[in-house]
């Protein structure tokens, strides 16, 4: 097994390393790839050096089985073909062909099956705030039939790039702006559009002709992508200041109602999930607990009520693991189990 990771030198590059190492995946051979300005850089996995090659159109990728992008969509776009020429399922990380009807967008808690009709050798790893929310709307949807989903957003710093977050804790600009404002100075603003430090701002991505992000329109036409669904997802995206990990806060419209007892229940058994409900105690999903965890924390469940048919919870997920090595790591253990490469 002969795997390779382009954007080796990012946050989810870096995180693809991890992960492939902390599950002991099977492969024989690890190649990495990225730009000019990481080409040359070594990083240590099982105990080897392995040197950054530089992304060209060239024969690099012949031989490989499983490719992971996490370069950009631009860079996805550009050398798709020359990734999968020979052979190699590209796993991408980036928005390039997650709605392309010859991708399958897959979350492997919810549609892994789709992984095996791969008509271009790609297959897409979906944006990570839809990646947890339909991991968990998946064991809400195994009882009833969910018609409506309302979901705010509660997005970590880190999910901006690796700019916003350094992996090894060094100073990044969410902390360097509460350490300027301590100082009395100015804080410095360059990831984000505005100081998140002490701030929230409702503004995730770009905005679309209809007054939702990008960001928001993604949790809408993904969901009903991933879950084959009809389902219609409203979404207002959020960044805070928290360095790891997203928060979502969930509402749903089922088809007969669901009784709390039911919803913990799928909870406590869905794949992908650990339920931590338990507000007596005060014991419920928060990302200063959570970061580097594998699963999707479920807490707050509560009848909606406004709505008979309607239930609200809470999540919190590692949207750089998760929502996305880990997402990705997933797709191809499930290639590799059912021999589908």
């Amino acid at each position: 097994m002969k795997v390779a990771i382009v954007g080796a030198s990012g946050a989810v590059g870096q995180e693809f390393l991890r992960v492939l190492d902390e599950r002991n995946f099977p492969l024989d051979e690890l190649v990495l790839f990225g730009s000019k300005r990481s080409a040359g850089t070594k990083y240590t996995f099982r105990g080897k050096q392995i040197e950054v090659k530089l992304l060209q159109h060239n024969d690099d990728f012949k031989g490989v089985d499983i490719a992971f992008t996490s370069a950009g969509a631009g860079t996805s776009k550009e050398f798709a073909e020359t990734i999968t020429k020979y052979g190699a399922v590209m796993i991408d990380n980036s928005s390039a062909y997650r709605m392309d009807d010859n991708v399958p967008l897959v979350v492997p808690e919810v549609n892994a099956a789709d992984a095996k009709e791969r008509p271009l050798g790609i297959i897409a790893n979906p944006n990570c705030t839809t990646i947890q929310m339909v991991v968990a709307l998946k064991a809400i949807e195994q009882l009833s039939h969910i018609k409506t989903v309302h979901v705010s957003t509660y997005q970590a710093a880190s999910g901006a790039g690796a700019a916003a977050m350094d992996e090894v804790y060094e100073m990044d600009e969410l902390a360097e702006q509460h350490a300027q404002l301590v100082r009395g100075e100015a804080p410095t603003v360059s990831k984000f559009p505005f100081q998140l430090a002490y701030n929230v701002i409702p503004q995730v991505d770009v905005f679309t002709g209809n007054g939702y992000t990008k960001e928001e329109m993604k949790m809408y036409n993904e969901t009903r992508k991933i879950m084959h669904s009809d389902v219609k997802v409203s979404a207002t995206c959020v960044r805070v200041p928290a360095l790891r990990s997203h928060s979502e806060s969930i509402w749903v419209e089922t088809e007969r109602p669901i009784s709390i007892e039911e919803a913990r229940e799928a909870f406590a058994k869905g794949d992908g999930l650990v339920l931590m409900d338990n507000p007596a105690e005060k014991e419920y999903p928060m990302p200063l607990f959570l970061a580097g965890k594998d699963p999707v924390y479920v807490g707050r469940i509560r009848k909606d009520l406004s709505n008979e048919n309607g239930l609200t919870f809470w999540i919190v997920g590692d949207q750089i693991k998760k929502g996305a090595a880990l997402n990705a790591v997933q797709i191809a253990e499930y290639l590799i189990k059912e021999k589908a490469l």
